[in-house]
């Protein structure tokens, strides 16, 4: 007995057995829900242009298939499926079965409503009774789609509060509607934070792209907008206050967008908009009040516009717009978390880092720092200058290794101790010692590199000790660069070794340059390399100026930086450059004097000497009568020589130095007291003072300006 195929297992021809196509066409279809009439089954697509096949009536197959007309006496009759139900077009006709690729970009929309026909329910859904040429509805929802994507991509991409911002604009913009209105928050929360006040929207951004400054990213065509203005031009106001319970409180708490011809945003629109806005708002779907929502609450809104001249928005629309106010909310509160980091990042970094260099006698210093990048804006790179006793200045650069917020963290520590055991007046090796031992307190990974420099003007000389940091590089005023030859030492945290100081010529009008790793090593070069570099960049620069004119401060930093490359970016760079002036010898004047009564008598004559040589007779009086004071206080309490010396700077100044550790103090002498005026006079006649503690005793000095 021979079976027979039923129609949906009969071979077609023209078609593989194995094809896939094959195995649909002969695949049974679903039969219709109940209520629905069989003539609501989808027709073919056509291609876009074709004519629009004919929908013939389908019905039920008595054995569950669905078929055109006809019955089982015709399909047995026509067993070679040649028949209408299941003819297959010739080789060269297209097959219509085939998905057909869907044009990039959302194609031109009519100009105005009125060519728009009237189609039945069942026709606008199948896509019968449309005029050649249109797209069909289900080639419309792939517009839809590909345009969501592009328009999500674009505001993905931002980073920044306006970026997005601005990605939500342009993407909708002309392709999607006409103009577009975005409110936000003011302010906006951050995070988790509870806003307090009213609601408050202010208008970021309105925008309304001529024709020419439109672009084709994304593949999305734009839409041809009328060049003469319209009543959308002048829609918007600056700043509104959503009022509880009011028409616009209502929709954003809503959070879904809504036509603007509903009652509830017909309502909300004079106080979004403006007294009288609300009739200058196109009507017939022609507008979308979509509410933006972040993570925790409404943050704005959106207001999409379209011409009268453009067809009106569909339901369909609301989920497109559903979809830019959701990615552009949620990138809004991420931007604005962002941007409250990078605030902090930049906070805890200039507070980390000198705000201002000093002015020491002697010396110029310049200063660079480069973050790592924009998303690692805090790094563990530092430098300081920091004034001593004697008209000396420590010159200290360090790097923390990594760049984040706990190499920040470090770093600021160590900077910290660094300058406490500069006012202590320790020997380089000493200082280093020290940060060695703070930072095994600071935990067992916490390993730094650091070079602590000390200038002496008077001597010309500079004395340096070095912890695995790269060595300094030294510019002579002839132009030659000479990388200083320093004992490189253990990095600070190692533990357990020790630090050797070095001490070296300083000429003046030599240039020393402190640096970190990040402007010497990185992925394209190793450290040797870059430091070469460095020094034939400096040689160069030098070259330009003439060998009796060493090269400006600020020009010499900006030019090292611009030997930087795309790649040499990998860490922070902390750069501190100083231009050695010094002090020449016949502006100093320097004398010890025995702790006796008649030391502060000899102070006077030899201070009177002094400034009679010098030319500046005229602060005799003054400087008489305060050497007189600090020296007698020194040898009050003295067992050995004290020392005197006068520095004829910008400014004059004396230092009295003893071996008594203790620092004196400012007091308030009483009418009765026979002492404790001295320093009383000192603050009242001197440009500055001080005292600083040395490791040998204590050096008071003040300054005078002169005249």
């Amino acid at each position: 007995m021979t079976e027979h195929p039923t129609s949906f297992e009969r071979p077609q021809p023209g078609v593989d057995p194995t094809d896939p196509r094959g195995a649909l066409l002969r695949s049974p279809a679903p039969p219709p829900a109940q209520g629905v009439e069989a003539s609501s089954a989808l027709p073919v697509q056509a291609r876009s242009g074709d004519p629009t096949p004919e929908a013939a009536p389908v019905v039920q197959a008595g054995n569950g298939t669905t078929g055109r007309a006809g019955n089982h006496k015709d399909m047995a009759m026509n067993p070679a499926g040649t028949g209408p139900e299941h003819s297959q077009p010739a080789a060269a006709e297209p097959d219509t079965h085939r998905p057909r690729p869907v044009p990039e970009g959302v194609p031109v929309q009519p100009g105005g409503t009125d060519e728009r026909p009237s189609l039945s329910s069942d026709e606008r859904r199948t896509g019968q009774g449309l005029p050649p040429g249109r797209p069909t509805p289900m080639r419309r929802d792939g517009d839809r789609l590909r345009f969501v994507g592009a328009a999500t991509r674009r505001i993905a991409r931002g980073i920044d509060l306006d970026e997005i911002v601005m990605g939500l604009c342009r993407a909708t913009v002309p392709t999607f509607s006409d103009a577009i209105l975005v409110y936000l928050r003011d302010p906006l929360p951050v995070g988790d934070e509870r806003p307090t006040g009213p609601l408050v929207l202010r208008l970021r951004r309105s925008d309304r792209i001529p024709q020419q400054e439109r672009d084709l990213e994304d593949g999305i065509l734009p839409v041809p907008v009328p060049e003469n203005p319209t009543e959308l031009d002048a829609l918007g106001t600056e700043l509104c206050e959503v009022q509880p319970g009011s028409a616009l409180a209502e929709v954003l708490r809503g959070v879904r967008p809504v036509f603007t011809d509903t009652p509830a945003a017909h309502a909300a629109l004079p106080e979004l908009l403006g007294e009288g806005a609300e009739f200058a708002v196109p009507t017939g779907r022609r507008a979308i009040l979509a509410p933006l929502r972040g993570r925790r609450r409404v943050i704005g809104a959106a207001l999409f516009l379209r011409r009268p001249d453009r067809i009106p928005f569909d339901p369909d629309d609301l989920l497109v717009a559903a979809q830019l106010a959701t990615h552009s909310a949620l990138g809004i509160d991420k931007a604005v978390l962002y941007g409250r980091e990078a605030y902090i990042a930049d906070e805890l970094q200039r507070t980390m880092l000198p705000e201002t260099l000093p002015r020491p006698t002697g010396v110029r210093l310049a200063s660079r720092y480069l973050p790592a990048a924009e998303t690692a804006r805090v790094g563990g790179d530092w430098y300081d200058a920091i004034p001593l006793p004697g008209s000396r200045v420590a010159l200290v650069v360090g790097d923390v290794m990594g760049h984040s917020m706990t190499s920040a963290a470090i770093m600021g520590q160590l900077r910290t101790t660094a300058q406490t055991l500069a006012g202590l007046d320790l020997p380089p090796q000493e200082v280093l010692h020290h940060l060695d031992e703070q930072a095994q307190r600071l935990g067992t990974d916490r390993m730094a590199t650091c070079l602590y420099a000390v200038y002496d003007p008077v001597s010309h000389r500079i004395t340096i000790a070095n912890a695995g940091h790269p060595p300094p590089v030294l510019l002579h005023l002839g132009g030659r660069a000479e990388v200083l030859r320093v004992p490189p030492g253990a990095p600070i945290g190692v533990g357990g070794v020790d630090f050797e100081a070095v001490e070296l010529d300083a000429p003046a009008g030599a240039t020393l340059l402190l640096y970190t790793d990040g402007l010497v090593e990185s992925r394209l070069r190793d450290v040797w390399t870059g430091i070469e570099q460095l020094r034939e960049k400096l040689a160069a620069t030098a070259q330009l100026t003439g060998p009796d004119h060493p090269p400006p401060l600020e020009a010499l930093c900006d030019e090292v930086l611009d030997m930087l490359g795309p790649g040499d970016r990998d860490d922070d760079i902390a750069l501190l450059a100083a231009r050695f002036d010094g002090i020449a010898p016949s502006d100093v004047a320097y004398w010890f004097l025995e702790p006796e009564d008649a030391a502060p008598g000899r102070a006077r004559r030899l201070a009177r000497r002094a400034l009679s040589r010098w030319g500046m007779e005229d602060l005799t009086d003054s400087v008489e009568l305060l050497v007189s004071e600090v020296v007698t206080n020194a040898v009050r309490y003295a067992t050995r020589p004290v020392t005197l010396r006068l520095l004829r700077t910008d400014v004059l100044r004396c230092e009295v130095g003893d071996d008594v550790p203790q620092l004196p103090r400012l007091r308030q002498a009483r009418a009765t007291d026979e002492g404790g005026r001295g320093l009383y006079l000192v603050n009242r006649l001197a440009r500055r003072w001080g005292a600083t503690r040395l490791s040998t005793g204590k050096v008071v000095w003040f300054e005078l300006n002169r005249g």
